[in-house]
């Protein structure tokens, strides 16, 4: 028996957003947050014995290094270097970044290719770093594996077919040089590159990068960025995935 035409039928309630994200993205989130909560709480000298055995110290790879590190810590270290932070300010940011741009790519992906994206993206940060080397800096920060979860999810979030509720696995995706030609992907990768490069050069002339108040790896961003974008691709090659986006504006 059909119900009068004045009963209005109860449609099922959309999950909220923070239950559409995939667990190893929160777990990720939570692990970040968890370190620099514990350290937080055990005081400074578990701080400085964090960053003597997590941090990525690119003199510590130069010839005759006599910096001291644990056995295979200066290699290791430029995956662990992304579980450290500055500040309370430094974690949140890349917390909050992290979930946003992983999202996508974690939805397309699947846990143990996205974190290959991000881990890779943090090596390939500190890579970036090796630069630097001869200056005595000392790396800490996710912001690396940040910025390639962030430049992983730019073929995926600006494709025509992107929806945020649908199977973004089997969603065409746009090429490398799609990015080139979609307007919105074009601008959004532009205006990272720019800001990076612009906090590199305003910190040479003041100390300080461009909108933070303190000096920041901007290298790492960019070597972040690049690798994971790259190794986005080839584990989408590798997965037989072609990207074919539809339409391009």
């Amino acid at each position: 028996m059909k119900p009068p035409p004045n009963v209005y039928q109860l449609k099922p309630q959309a999950k909220p957003p923070i239950l559409n994200v995939p667990w190893v993205v929160l777990a990720v989130v939570a692990l970040l947050l968890l370190v620099h909560f514990g350290l937080w709480v055990l005081g400074p000298d578990w701080q400085t014995f964090a960053t003597y055995a997590l941090a990525f110290i690119p003199d510590r790879l130069a010839p005759n290094s006599q910096i001291p590190a644990l056995p295979g810590g200066q290699y290791w270290s430029a995956l662990t270097y992304s579980l450290l932070h500055a500040d309370w300010m430094h974690v949140g940011m890349n917390a909050l970044w992290m979930l946003i741009f992983s999202t996508p790519v974690a939805r397309r992906m699947g846990w143990w290719r996205y974190l290959v994206v991000v881990a890779l993206a943090a090596i390939g940060g500190a890579a970036a770093m090796m630069f630097r080397m001869g200056e005595g800096i000392i790396v800490v920060g996710a912001s690396g594996a940040v910025s390639g979860a962030m430049a992983a999810a730019v073929p995926i979030m600006f494709s025509p077919d992107f929806r945020k509720d649908g199977d973004l696995s089997r969603m065409a995706i746009l090429s490398p040089t799609d990015i080139l030609r979609q307007r919105q992907a074009l601008v959004f990768t532009l205006i990272f590159i720019v800001l990076t490069l612009f906090s590199g050069a305003s910190q040479v002339m003041t100390n300080t990068a461009f909108l933070e108040e303190r000096p920041i790896a901007w290298e790492a961003h960019a070597g972040g960025f690049f690798v994971g974008l790259i190794v986005f691709y080839i584990l989408e090659w590798l997965s037989g995935s072609r990207p074919e986006a539809r339409v391009l504006h």
